[in-house]
């Protein structure tokens, strides 16, 4: 591995914050230019291109940066308290059940997906079905299926309990990788035209709108400028929850840990991971913070902290992908692409049927694909007051990981015969 041009990651944080100062700046322009720009490339998605872009010319390195550690070990936590704490709980009830059968239309689409790819690919691909079954490829595809249901836990729980070697898990991680960041940029994409998929959906919106004027309404009453002291109580609030998420979470996967191949026996290994508790227990103490005095810090600018910690997230995730690196298998590559195709037309065929908005659509997909580090980010695409919901869903997936990727697994193995 050559060695990248930026190795110090004090001026990769230095470029990246500039970077995010810019894009904010120009998204909120009224000139022409920038708002025709943004109208067909959202702002999050300059903040995958742009790390991903240095790290394709070797200008930076996303493999050998601790930015990202440091992101999701710090900031993330943070993060999900600060949004959680802030949620109005009450409102985003009343967006209904149309969110959780979006949500679960993606994950059913993941699951069914995976065998139906895998044997459309066997049948395209002379030889492939030969080289799938001698190299085991659907151990590693249930790995993806672990990763774009549950997150990297389920994953890394899916690898441990089928086996997928080292060798297969490379390449399974690029194509994960790939797959699954080129559809976040299409959702990120696809919100800068909500509106005309939602008359495609025939969706009924008014809940989301009723939710985002209720926030509006509540934040456009300051009570007052921020000082010293909001501004470390917010920091404190984040960062002191994240601190007691990571203490707790040190213990409870600590106890659990002795019992980890009596659970994997019963796909709940994941639940032996510290990574999986810091986000349970950061959203669980953020929920329970909403129900205080501490929600209306709100109005002094909670949301937008914790939004500039998750856009900061986003571009240290886009400085791990190599555009360049899209190689390796083809056969695996064309079978994750027609896997998240199938999970797509899952979710639209359900989005029209139930005519549910876009916005369900876009959050529930990234919370199946993306998990907790990116489906607050999507979701604040269309109002930051909406992230939480985002950080609800992923939660949820988190939960459903392991158990999807064992029903793909079961069924993979039945393509294979």
């Amino acid at each position: 591995m050559s060695e990248p041009l930026i190795t110090n990651d004090a001026i990769t944080l230095g470029l990246f914050l500039v970077v995010l100062t810019l894009i904010f700046t120009t998204s909120q322009s009224e000139r022409p230019f920038w708002q025709r720009l943004y109208t067909y490339i959202p702002s999050l998605l300059l903040c995958y291109i742009f790390p991903a872009t240095l790290n394709s010319l070797g200008i930076i390195s996303g493999a050998q940066s601790s930015l990202y550690n440091v992101s999701t070990t710090y900031l993330l936590p943070a993060a999900l308290v600060l949004l959680t704490s802030t949620a109005d709980l009450r409102s985003i009830a009343r967006l209904g059940s149309k969110a959780l059968i979006t949500f679960l239309s993606g994950t059913v689409g993941i699951i069914i997906g995976a065998p139906i790819a895998f044997f459309i690919v066997m049948a395209l691909i002379p030889g492939f079905r030969e080289q799938a079954i001698a190299g085991e490829y659907w151990k590693g595809l249930v790995t993806i299926s672990g990763s774009w249901i549950g997150g990297s836990s389920s994953q890394l729980a899916l690898k441990e309990i089928y086996g997928c070697s080292e060798a297969l898990f490379a390449v399974v991680l690029v194509v994960d990788a790939v797959v699954s960041t080129s559809w976040t940029a299409c959702l990120i994409w696809g919100a800068a035209h909500k509106e005309k998929i939602d008359h495609w959906l025939r969706a009924d919106t008014t809940s989301i709108e009723e939710v985002k004027q209720r926030i509006l309404q509540y934040k456009q009453t300051p009570d007052r400028p921020a000082n010293l002291l909001d501004l470390s109580t917010i920091l404190a609030l984040g960062f002191g929850g994240g601190a007691v998420a990571h203490g707790l979470a040190y213990v409870i996967s600590s106890q659990l840990q002795p019992y980890k191949t009596a659970l994997a026996e019963y796909g709940l290994a994941p639940f032996t991971s510290n990574f999986l508790w810091v986000v349970m227990l950061s959203t669980t103490l953020g929920i329970a913070l909403s129900f205080t005095r501490l929600r209306k810090l709100e109005k002094l600018g909670t949301t937008d902290l914790a939004t500039l910690f998750v856009y900061f997230l986003i571009m240290t995730i886009g400085m791990r992908l190599d555009l360049s690196n899209l190689g390796g298998n083809p056969g695996l590559f064309l079978v994750a692409v027609i896997w998240m195709l199938i999970h797509v037309l899952v979710m639209l065929v359900t989005a029209r049927i139930i005519h549910a908005p876009y916005f369900f659509v876009a959050v529930g997909s990234q919370a199946n694909i993306g998990g907790v580090s990116t489906a607050p980010a999507v979701a604040s695409i269309f109002h930051p007051a909406l992230a939480p919901v985002g950080v609800l869903l992923a939660v949820l997936s988190h939960v459903l990981g392991t158990y999807g990727g064992l029903l793909t697994a079961w069924l993979m193995r039945l393509v294979e015969r």
